[in-house]
């Protein structure tokens, strides 16, 4: 019996650069899964051409003739959610808009050579191409709930003295994610460690964010520093994996340049894996939206050494990917609506116990 070939993923391509157009669509059209329906070079223009084609997935500039990428963002989100992925050129004010526009609602973005653009973009071709596939499984929202903590809970699943330490890993939609769940938490805790799947000057802008936005304080983290109470510490993104080691001081961080792990540098499962090694039970770890499968192990050896172990659920989750993994591996505790994570996380502070 014959099958109908699977729909391809349909892309309107936005930007207002013709090489950068032709070379998106060179790429994206070269995978049996997906093709460029339409380009547009601004977005008056990719307005119409999305009425007429219904595009899976936007890419999206953020510098452009006419009306920014921002504000175009800001207008799509309203009348016609799609998923976006932006293209950001990888300058401080670059990321920074394009944390803007993470916030807004758009699921990913990704670098814009400073140079070379052809080659520089046929360089991760590959990762273009799974930043799109993601994107186009997205849930697509405005912005991630705000956590009150008004919601009841029902008691953690097993007994355990308050952590010493807490670790999230997230990617796809975890900019919000991890946002939503660092402002529900208390300005004054044990050290929070964070991969999220990211450019290496995003991470820096990131965290600058987050410490503006989030009651405790919040850094891009710096190899052999020692982990304080009160504080977050987001691993930089592109060279180095970040883990931990026990030191005189108490835990210190540990980046490493090893080759990246589950396609990632920093990679979720190595963080995980040094915390179950040097924290153990005295962790509670969060795993958050993303595509993939990273972190998943990591989970599961955090749980088998005694961590208590949260996912984001399917619901709440712009990509149920990671999560899923771990739920799928027996890694998880509970599964939860991302708005209850933080409330959990602050039961377990003061005892978790029944």
């Amino acid at each position: 019996m014959d099958t109908a070939p699977a729909r391809k993923i349909r892309v309107v391509v936005v930007d207002d650069s013709a090489l950068i157009r032709s070379v998106l669509t060179e790429i994206i059209n070269t995978a049996g899964d997906m093709e460029v329906v339409a380009t547009a070079a601004d977005p008056l223009i990719a307005r119409e051409r999305i009425r007429e084609h219904d595009p899976d997935v936007i890419t999206l500039d953020v510098e452009m003739p006419r009306m920014d990428g921002i504000e175009f963002l800001r207008r799509l989100m309203r009348l016609r959610p799609t998923p976006v992925v932006m293209i950001s050129s990888l300058t401080a004010q670059g990321s920074s808009v394009a944390l803007e526009a993470l916030s807004l609602g758009a699921v990913d973005v990704m670098p814009k050579p400073a140079f070379d653009l052809r080659n520089g973009l046929q360089g991760y071709a590959e990762d273009i191409r799974e930043r799109l596939r993601g994107a186009a499984r997205a849930r697509v929202r405005p912005a991630a709930p705000r956590v009150t903590g008004s919601q009841p809970l029902p008691p953690p699943h097993r007994r355990l003295p308050p952590p010493s330490l807490i670790a999230i890993g997230a990617s796809t939609g975890g900019t919000e994610a991890i946002r939503g769940v660092l402002e529900g938490l208390p300005a004054v805790g044990p050290p929070i460690v964070i991969v999220q799947h990211m450019p290496a000057l995003f991470t820096r802008t990131f965290a600058a964010r987050l410490d503006r936005l989030c009651p405790m304080q919040v850094k891009e983290a710096e190899d052999g520093e020692v982990l304080r109470p009160g504080w977050a510490y987001l691993a930089p993104g592109g060279a180095t994996h970040m883990a931990m080691r026990t030191t005189l001081q108490g835990w210190c961080v540990v980046l490493q340049p090893t080759p990246p792990v589950n396609r990632h540098r920093p990679a979720v499962d190595v963080l995980f894996d040094a915390v179950a090694r040097e924290a153990g039970r005295r962790c509670v770890a969060v795993l958050l939206t993303g595509m993939g499968k990273d972190g998943a192990q990591g989970m599961l050896h955090l749980r088998q050494a005694g961590a208590y172990t949260l996912a984001q659920d399917e619901a709440t989750s712009v990509v149920y990917g990671m999560p899923r993994e771990a739920v799928v591996l027996g890694a998880v505790d509970e599964e939860l609506p991302l708005e209850m994570i933080a409330p959990r996380i602050r039961t377990l502070l003061v005892g978790g116990t029944r």
